[in-house]
């Protein structure tokens, strides 16, 4: 069986699954997306939410986060990993949404990985759900699954999503990021499938069998 074959039967799976995706952060606006998605980073969504939801109501522009400073939205976020590396990259960002887009999140890729703290994956995020343009973010989730799945032979994230890219019609990626993320917290558990035992990897790797998959991290 091809990538091509295979992404039908990904397709029409996660369609199945999945008619409404749900979106994972909860956010106001363009730029608490970004926030969010800034604060996801080696911590879960529902903590992300748990947090933001007492912050979102009151700050949720730019120029409330650096009347803040660094240090009160250290406290804000305390409970997130990594928080004052973050509390950092959020005023900083924040700062110069102000100065340089006039308090506006700006609109491409470029742009966007040129703000404090904002690397590829996120910008995709931010792309994809804040603006509607297709894009394809992957997270180390999406490449266990897409190696997992025999779409791309996983050397990093940025070869797993040109790989992704050529497998999957354009049409589709905004989808089926979002529709691969739950999958893989639903039925396709880094520690529970191992590639035998969701019904994507039974459907395009029947002859796995017992014999669990290893995949390498990015």
């Amino acid at each position: 069986m091809n990538n091509k074959e295979k992404s039908k039967i990904i397709i029409k799976i996660l369609n199945k699954t999945y008619p409404k995706v749900p979106i994972p952060l909860n956010y106001k606006n363009t730029f608490t997306l970004l926030i969010s998605v800034l604060l996801s980073a080696q911590c879960t969504d529902v903590n992300v939410n748990n947090v933001t939801k007492k912050i979102y109501p009151k700050y949720n522009k730019p120029v409330h986060f650096v009347k803040l400073g660094r240090k009160r939205i250290e406290k804000l976020i305390k409970k997130i990993g990594i928080f004052r590396v973050k509390a950092k990259s959020i005023f900083y960002l924040s700062k110069t949404l102000i100065e340089k887009y006039n308090g506006k999140v700006p609109s491409t890729y470029e742009e966007l990985e040129q703000l404090p703290g904002v690397g590829h994956k996120t910008a995709g995020v931010v792309m994809s759900q804040g603006f509607g343009y297709p894009a394809f973010p992957v997270d180390t989730h999406i490449h266990r699954l897409a190696q997992r799945w025999g779409l791309t032979n996983g050397k990093n994230v940025l070869q797993t999503e040109k790989d992704l890219k050529t497998i999957f019609p354009k049409r589709h990626w905004n989808r089926l990021h979002l529709q691969i993320i739950w999958y893989g917290r639903e039925y396709c558990k880094a520690r529970d499938c191992y590639g035998i035992t969701c019904k994507i990897c039974k459907s395009c790797y029947p002859n796995r069998k017992k014999k669990p998959l290893k995949t390498q991290k990015a």
